[in-house]
């Protein structure tokens, strides 16, 4: 059940066809207890998912960090989640990662990776997410499959979109959980009038579940469009760019 990646243009297509080469089954370890993705997002206000980031395709590297540390930070600054990047290439991210931070603080994780292969759900909920990440760019008509295993499987499940195209099979699939990305993921430009405008869009599809916007924001400002529409908001870069992660939170969101 693997999607077909040679229709995947630009650098997602790179990354994700690198991901499914390298993923091997192997003996896992049993899945610990982990708390509510979508519980923490419906809190009252607008949720941070505070996310663990050394670098990226689009900024290159951004910062050296530990990341327990960086977890640590972010849970004493008032992120209600984590998105923690096990990509190993391109993020600089690592499965270990994932399992350090589960250990050290008691917020739900998202895994952030390329989700290409049905094993790799597996291994999200093995090494302590709460939640993975589905790219409707790469699974396409196979996100409804994908998204039925996770629950399989206990994880929760951020169904990201970028384009209407992408909101209606995300829509399709049943998502309860739907993450719109500001950033083109083949151009890698952000447009930060892409999540008002397609959250609306799904408001108006009659998606009653979690919206949650992505990429490009980084000053309280630029969260005004984001109230009343969207229960959290995902960044990375801007607040691993501060010296101070706890106060970076704050600033963005306390």
């Amino acid at each position: 059940m693997r999607p077909d990646l040679s229709r995947v243009p630009g650098v997602l297509g790179e990354i994700a066809r690198r991901r499914a080469l390298e993923v091997a089954s192997y003996p896992l370890p049993e899945p610990p207890a982990v708390p509510s993705f979508a519980q923490a997002l419906a809190l009252p206000g607008l949720s941070l998912i505070a996310e663990v980031k050394r670098q990226s395709p689009s900024e290159g590297r951004i910062r050296e960090v530990d990341p327990v540390e960086a977890a640590l930070a972010y849970e004493r600054g008032g992120a209600r989640a984590l998105s923690v990047l096990t990509e190993p290439h391109h993020f600089g991210g690592s499965l270990e990662d994932l399992k350090r931070v589960r250990q050290a603080v008691g917020l739900p994780l998202l895994r952030k990776d390329f989700v290409v292969d049905p094993f790799m759900l597996e291994e999200a909920r093995a090494f302590g997410a709460s939640a993975v990440l589905l790219i409707v760019a790469l699974l396409s008509e196979l996100t409804g499959a994908y998204l039925e295993r996770a629950r399989a499987l206990g994880l929760e499940a951020l169904v990201e979109v970028h384009t209407e195209e992408e909101l209606e099979l995300a829509l399709e699939s049943g998502a309860e959980i739907l993450g719109i990305n500001n950033r083109d993921l083949v151009s890698l430009r952000v447009d930060l009038a892409t999540a008002p405008r397609l959250g609306r869009l799904a408001r108006e599809r009659g998606f009653g579940g979690l919206l949650v916007a992505e990429s490009g924001y980084a000053r309280r400002e630029d969260l005004e469009g984001l109230h009343g529409l969207f229960d959290a908001v995902l960044v990375g870069t801007s607040l691993m760019r501060k010296p101070d992660l706890a106060e970076a939170v704050r600033e963005l969101v306390g």
